[in-house]
């Protein structure tokens, strides 16, 4: 039973190597897409250097303008398929699973019971104070992003549902939310699938680390693109959020259910709330 790892990364490289360094211990093999806008992007040699430092190979690299996250969803299930049979775990590179038991023990139970994907959802990391901090290669992020909420999909209507692990010919929707089963996704009631990993047994929690000092540019650089363009409106939202609460976000804030946490699956005092308002989410 082979597990492999894929992510698409652009944009920016800030979490890229921390990510990589918390499942490449279980990981049997990673695969890296570097998805441009221009072959001129200094992210290219920034993933070069941190593939280098860690000893893994670029498996691909694509220059498409403008960055479409529809093409980041073709990317992944495409690599996925070249081990169709396999087990793959698919990470945005600002995110990091965490696990109510080992991965090889949930696989194990999904090989004997029949089920090919598994699901969970996003918990929000912030800094002290709500603040965005200043992430470097050498930082601690545990540290720097000692609180846990849920705060993105309060603000902007936020999917908060994620497909995290699957069998290689099981395909994915955007933002790799749903699992796709015979052409249909899984969304709303069809989510509840017999070959959905329960979850009463076990739902993963999505750590987001997305929300450093530099996640302020990005959403600034969405929110003013066209109306048209894939999740305009949730950054448009949440970057308003921002600005009119002096570049913070407000732990205070009851429907955020912010606390500290640690980096164990059961450190987080409110994953049950979040769990049921996550399965219950609609559009």
């Amino acid at each position: 039973m082979s597990i492999n790892l894929v992510t698409v990364c652009g944009h920016n490289t800030t979490m890229l190597k921390h990510m990589l360094n918390h499942y490449k211990d279980f990981i049997d093999e990673i695969f890296i897409i570097v998805y441009l806008s221009s072959d001129k992007d200094k992210v290219l040699s920034e993933v070069k250097q941190i593939s280098r430092d860690l000893n893994i190979d670029i498996h691909k690299t694509t220059v498409e303008e403008p960055f479409n996250w529809e093409r980041v969803t073709e990317l992944y299930n495409e690599t996925k398929l070249l081990k169709p049979n396999d087990w793959w775990i698919v990470s945005d590179d600002d995110e990091f699973h965490i696990y109510p038991k080992p991965i090889s023990e949930l696989i194990g139970e999904c090989e004997e019971d029949g089920y090919k994907f598994i699901t969970g959802a996003f918990l929000d990391r912030i800094g002290d104070g709500g603040k965005f901090p200043t992430i470097t290669d050498d930082s601690d992020i545990w540290k720097e992003f000692p609180l846990v909420g849920s705060f993105r999909q309060t603000i902007s209507n936020a999917c908060p549902n994620k497909t995290v692990v699957m069998k290689g010919d099981v395909q994915i929707t955007n933002g790799q939310h749903y699992a796709m089963i015979d052409g249909q996704d899984t969304y709303g009631d069809r989510w509840n699938h017999s070959l959905r990993y329960p979850v009463d047994k076990c739902f993963i929690q999505v750590q987001h680390f997305k929300w450093d000092i530099s996640v302020l540019n990005r959403l600034r650089d969405v929110s003013r693109i066209k109306k048209s363009y894939t999740y305009h409106e949730e950054y448009k939202k949440m970057f308003d959020y921002i600005l009119d609460n002096n570049f913070k976000i407000d732990i205070m804030d009851k429907e955020f259910m912010i606390a500290k946490s640690g980096k164990k699956y059961f450190d987080y005092p409110y994953w049950d709330l979040i769990k049921k308002r996550s399965l219950e989410y609609r559009v």
